[in-house]
């Protein structure tokens, strides 16, 4: 495991390959203890041991469940959980792209490609996302994939991307990081860490567009770009109850989504304030800090 300190926002980071983001302490004989440092938690400042299934937050196993502590929940326990996004749970947006409200309803929006829309955007947060996708001859429409993220607090503008690729190579990798403009470096490990108030978790990780895709939806894909993309998995955990974005607004607790049900895509359009003009286009003015776990 590598450990690389920066003095970017004065917190720890430990690098991950697939990044997911949790409190990291030094292992003790029968593993390590997590501690939480939300104020607002019933479990603040308590140093709680993981579970025998899962003794490490970072293990060298990139595909072993890594020991996690969940301030929000009422239960001050640490718990084992798998590091890649859950594409099949709230906050996610997978594929094509698929989403999975804050109301576990599920949702397509197809976008535009090389346009940017806003995902989230409340009083203390924005996330924006940028798509890529092709339009094959004879279709109305483009397909498209999240390719990158900008992620705005306070005063920091941060982003992450997947890098094109020709081919797919599953041992290299196919993150890039900025912060302020400026590019990032990540060290190769398996967990990255960013520490602060808790306001969201992000996990991400980087997947191409497979030939068994490609041959059911018939994207035509060329062979010169695989459209690596993004999947990402949100957990939000101090969103007021008017937060907006395409999927910031189902996590209002009056929210009524607009996707039909009982069909096999239920697809969404938004409003052109949700579409954007670049990656880290700033639509409100932010003044809290933000713990953003993410996946590398």
């Amino acid at each position: 495991m590598q450990i690389m300190k920066e003095d970017i926002f004065k917190h720890q980071m430990v690098g991950d390959s697939y990044g997911c983001f949790c409190i990291w302490n030094k292992p003790d004989i029968l593993g390590e203890m997590v501690t939480c440092f939300d104020r607002r938690s019933k479990c603040f400042l308590n140093s709680i041991p993981c579970p025998k299934e899962c003794l490490e937050t970072s293990p060298g196993n990139s595909a072993s469940k890594a020991c996690y502590l969940d301030c929000a929940s009422p239960i001050c326990k640490a718990q084992c959980r798998n590091r890649k996004p859950n594409c099949n749970a709230p906050g996610a947006a997978c594929l094509d792209p698929r989403f999975i409200g804050g109301d576990g309803v599920v949702f397509y929006f197809h976008g535009k490609s090389n346009e940017h829309f806003t995902l989230v955007f409340d009083h203390n947060l924005q996330i924006n996302a940028r798509f890529i996708g092709l339009r094959p001859p004879g279709r109305t429409r483009d397909y498209t994939w999240i390719q990158a993220l900008g992620i705005l607090f306070k005063s920091h503008m941060f982003s992450v991307e997947a890098i094109k690729s020709t081919k797919w190579d599953g041992e290299i990798d196919h993150l890039k990081f900025t912060y302020k403009g400026e590019d990032l470096f990540m060290p190769q490990g398996y967990q990255t860490l960013w520490e602060s108030q808790e306001v969201a978790e992000i996990s991400v990780n980087v997947v191409p567009v497979t030939e068994e895709d490609d041959r059911i939806h018939n994207y035509r894909i060329p062979e010169d770009d695989c459209f690596a993309h993004l999947e990402v998995q949100f957990r939000f955990y101090d969103l007021s109850s008017q937060v907006e974005g395409l999927l910031g607004r189902t996590y209002q607790p009056e929210f009524e989504n607009p996707a039909k049900q009982g069909v096999a895509m239920a697809v969404v359009k938004i409003s052109m304030e949700q579409h954007l003009y670049s990656l880290l286009n700033v639509i409100l003015v932010f003044s809290l800090k933000l713990k953003l776990p993410m996946e590398k």
